[in-house]
């Protein structure tokens, strides 16, 4: 008799579970137009489409050719500190000298042992094609703390970029690494551990430098929240890592490891542009034309730090002080002041750099969906937007680069930069009302 009254007991449990599924799954089904469009189901989306490139990337791996760019490269270069060499002068490979930092090495170094000295290749992709994955669950992490870009526009960020998987599992380049280091630093922050997220900040850079884009807004949001005084910290954890793991190589040779790891200077080569095709190479390779896209970078970042990341109404020297001593009272900072300072400090970056490859797509790619939708604008319909997000796939497909392709992708950046001027709220509420009544 107790058998069957736990028989019975199972089987009442599990048609309850299935009950619930079904209810589950008619509730869906009636809201499948909301499911697409309401953000607040990101997560769920964001698992359906994590299986699907499960799929798709294992196909991409065993269907599609392997093209040898920079692994060899990266190899050779990380063999020769193996064998002993920390000069970085001395560091070779097939491509050129070592110029990325301390971190790059160590990472490789372990991909070097785990591949086979390099040779498993498809270890190596498999490898990347975790990464890949670790890639899209940070993001969708970031998307669903935002609550801002429909679900629908997902599937663009994942399943319909060909450049993206090519970078990750194709090429095996050095870029996402950073890139999933920085994902997880910002994951990091809007859980409001700042020492940690300076930490894996700084271990992104020590990867690639390109991660310095995101600087300037994490240097904004640190004096932001704890002012001059208590960033420092943050800042000496930023900049004590980066001497640990340089260490080594700064004790071989301390000139050598900064003139070739952080070299603000490097030349690129005009046969690789994507951004700057339409320009004759001349212009493209001259100083003055640098000179003037640094000027326009910097213009731009203070400008949006005055009237678009400051919105308070007090000076922006209020920064440095102790957020105690302010005279509007300190709130804290939400996931999408984060998110907001941190993608457009990079995307700035992003458009007045001297030069794109095409590994460089990964940079920002990830951050469009929101740079486009977060901020309202009228003007911009979803059809436009989505335009854009096309467009900017089509100029970074098209192989070799062509002055219609390099113009293009300026008039999309430059969509994208109007939005986020225009589109930013004005001052908050509470912060109006605190500053009349001081």
């Amino acid at each position: 008799m107790a058998a069957g009254l736990r028989k019975r007991g199972r089987s009442g449990s599990a048609a309850q579970a299935t009950g619930l599924c079904k209810q589950w799954l008619q509730r869906a089904w009636q809201e499948r137009r909301l499911l697409l469009r309401e953000p607040r189901y990101t997560l769920l989306v964001a698992a359906c489409l994590c299986l699907a490139e499960v799929g798709i990337t294992f196909w991409v791996i065993h269907r599609v050719a392997y093209t040898e760019i920079d692994w060899k490269a990266y190899m050779a270069q990380v063999e020769g500190v193996i064998n002993g060499t920390y000069d970085y002068t001395q560091l070779q490979g097939d491509t050129g000298p070592l110029v990325y930092p301390a971190g790059f090495v160590y990472i490789f170094m372990g991909l070097y042992y785990v591949t086979g000295r390099g040779t498993d290749i498809r270890m190596a992709q498999n490898i990347f094609a975790v990464l890949y994955l670790a890639t899209l669950l940070l993001v969708f992490l970031i998307y669903h703390q935002t609550c801002k870009v429909p679900p629908f526009v997902f599937f663009f960020m994942c399943c319909a970029s060909y450049r993206v998987h090519s970078i990750f599992v194709l090429r095996l380049f050095n870029d996402p690494v950073a890139m999933v280091l920085l994902f997880l630093s910002i994951n990091l922050l809007l859980a409001q551990r700042w020492g940690w997220g300076c930490c894996f900040f700084s271990l992104a850079v020590s990867v690639k430098m390109n991660v310095l884009l995101f600087a300037p807004g994490l240097l904004f949001l640190l004096l932001t929240q704890f002012g001059f005084r208590g960033a420092l910290p943050k800042l000496g954890i930023c900049a004590g890592l980066q001497v640990v793991l340089g260490l080594p190589f700064l004790l071989e040779n301390p000139i050598g490891y900064l003139s070739r790891s952080f070299d603000l200077g490097r030349q690129f080569l005009f046969r690789w542009t994507v951004n700057w095709r339409f320009l004759p190479e001349a212009l493209f390779l001259h100083r003055a034309f640098h000179l003037a896209l640094l000027a326009a970078h910097l213009t731009l970042l203070l400008l949006f730090a005055l009237c678009r990341w400051h919105r308070t109404g007090e000076s922006i020297m209020s920064l440095l002080r102790d957020p105690s001593k302010r005279k509007v009272p300190p709130q804290p900072l939400t996931p999408n002041q984060i998110v907001s300072t941190l993608f457009t400090s990079n995307f700035i970056g992003i458009c007045f750099s001297r030069s794109l490859h095409y590994q460089f797509y990964v940079w920002y790619f990830h951050t469009l969906p929101y740079l486009l939708w977060a901020t309202p604008a009228r003007w911009l319909t979803h059809l436009l937007r989505l335009l854009v997000l096309g467009l900017i796939e089509l100029s970074w497909n098209t192989y070799p680069s062509t002055s219609c392709s390099s113009a293009a992708l300026h008039v999309c950046h430059a969509v994208i930069l109007l939005q986020l001027w225009l589109g930013l709220q004005p001052f908050p509420k509470s912060s109006q009302h605190s500053q009349k009544a001081h």
